[in-house]
């Protein structure tokens, strides 16, 4: 079968679609026949040489984001078929015509999701559901500021308080106003009309995926109780000492979360945005899209 390999860090020369051997699944997991898998920052990261610094080991398989059907599972795999469709977070191997897969991080497919709308859901939705559930322990009725709200996360977070019963506000750029106003926002900030500090506060929770000046501004906008979660900084000692909580997220596989997602987007509560679709030939133009593009969305190769 193909797959997208690195077998040296560096850039985008260092990919390859190459044949290898199809795996097969162990105790517990799923072989997956990929029909789309979403592009994500970490991708290129790794490729970069992220993956050096994470212990990975060379060759790599890339691609952690995946919807497909299932083509054999392995001893243990309860909930599933043959023939499913699924969709989740994997740790290598989603550039692929087929990819393992551990059974307790899929979920079914949303049924009115193709299968590149469903490779953009897994890794936004279950960072920003981490990040405001498990993290923040946001409650129906908090106040949350999404500091990027036409964002891929972020846009997934919006939906997402709304659905659970938050009260949300989003920043983007007014070019997107339009767009964030359609995910349901109670209030839309322009961040480059003004300093959003200045028309926002009292925010139970700020979630934050933009970093920077913006990351250490929005310390203000909380209550003393309040509660900053980041999927991009790297809150310091002296961050921590300034009275409201704050801590960064790190997006795990989880099924489970997954399934109830799904149940959102077949609800239409949630919808992901695609920006850009290509086939796993020209994934090379997708990671560099990622990379150095400013993609209103989701961008995902079809294998």
């Amino acid at each position: 079968m193909k797959a997208v390999v690195i077998n040296a860090y560096g850039g985008n020369e260092v990919v390859r679609l190459q044949e290898v051997e199809r795996p097969t699944p162990g105790a517990g997991e799923v072989l997956v026949r990929v029909e789309a898998a979403g592009v994500n920052p970490v991708d290129w990261k790794i490729r970069n040489g992220a993956g050096a610094r994470m212990g990975l080991t060379l060759p790599f398989h890339l691609g952690g984001e995946i919807a497909g059907t299932v083509e054999a599972f392995g001893s243990g795999v309860d909930g599933f078929q043959v023939g499913d469709a699924v969709f989740g977070i994997i740790e290598a191997g989603g550039f692929a015509e087929s990819a393992i897969a551990k059974a307790v991080d899929l979920a079914p497919k949303p049924v009115n999701l193709d299968f590149v709308q469903a490779a953009a859901v897994p890794l936004g939705a279950l960072t920003a559901w981490q990040a405001l559930f498990d993290v923040a322990a946001l409650k129906p009725g908090q106040r949350l500021l999404v500091t990027n709200g036409s964002g891929g996360v972020g846009s997934l977070a919006v939906q997402i308080a709304k659905a659970k019963g938050v009260h949300v506000t989003a920043m983007a750029s007014g070019a997107n106003e339009a767009y964030v106003r359609s995910l349901g926002v109670d209030a839309f900030v322009d961040h480059a009309a003004q300093p959003f500090e200045a028309v926002v506060g009292d925010m139970d929770v700020v979630f934050d995926t933009v970093g920077g000046d913006t990351f250490l501004r929005a310390f203000a906008v909380l209550t003393p109780t309040g509660f900053l979660v980041t999927a991009v900084a790297f809150p310091s000692d002296a961050d921590r000492q300034r009275g409201p909580k704050v801590a960064r997220v790190q997006c795990k596989p989880n099924g489970a979360q997954l399934a109830f997602i799904g149940e959102l987007v077949e609800a239409g509560q949630i919808r992901a945005r695609v920006a850009t679709v290509l086939p796993m030939e020209n994934v090379t133009d997708a990671l560099d899209l990622s990379e150095n593009g400013r993609p209103k969305g989701k961008i995902v190769v079809k294998a």
